[in-house]
């Protein structure tokens, strides 16, 4: 079978070097290399960024699933910008903010993204995560909740629109209770 109907075949359209490598079985860095510059020169793959390729234009790509697949590890949409699509927040973020487990901002095309580096026993914890196609999503509760976790003195715009008692139980259910109850006291 060829290689570019392995690729074509997969269910996703994000892949890094790796990727690749593990998808054509290819061990030989010099052979992945040339493989994957002649499916860029073809058009099969677009080169998004060192590494990082996409089957379908960039320009069709949703843009938190594009900087989720450019992490390349486990994250979420959170923080300022689920925030500020919901009205908690008046200013629009600056970035796409991410919760991940590392810590980076970068840029692809005109979309820049924030991810914030969260303690791995919290990060993998679903409470308040709902996938929205290929992406993880955190409730307005869970980002605010989140929020909180990295700096327990945010300001929330309309504070009547979180439901403290849901950050709450979440921070309960998750490990980091103590950090909202400074915050829920200054509201």
């Amino acid at each position: 079978m060829y290689r570019i109907t392995q690729l074509l075949r997969q269910s996703r359209t994000l892949f890094h070097t790796r990727d690749l490598a593990l998808l054509w079985g290819i061990n030989n860095q010099n052979t992945l290399y040339t493989t994957i510059s002649r499916y860029v020169k073809r058009g099969a793959l677009n080169r998004i960024h060192k590494g990082f390729y996409s089957t379908a234009p960039l320009a069709a790509l949703d843009p938190v699933g594009l900087g989720i697949g450019y992490l390349h590890t486990f994250s979420y949409l959170s923080c300022e910008t689920v925030l500020f699509q919901h009205g908690v927040i008046n200013q629009p973020p600056n970035a796409i903010t991410l919760v991940s487990a590392k810590s980076t901002n970068f840029t692809i095309q005109q979309h820049r993204y924030r991810a914030r580096q969260m303690k791995a026993a919290y990060l993998y914890n679903p409470v308040g995560i709902t996938r929205i196609q290929q992406v993880r999503v955190a409730s307005v509760a869970r980002a605010a909740a989140d929020m909180l976790y990295f700096n327990p003195r945010t300001h929330f715009d309309a504070p009547n629109l979180v439901d403290w008692d849901e950050i709450a139980l979440i921070q309960k259910r998750i490990g980091y209770y103590g950090r909202i109850l400074r915050s829920i006291s200054q509201t």
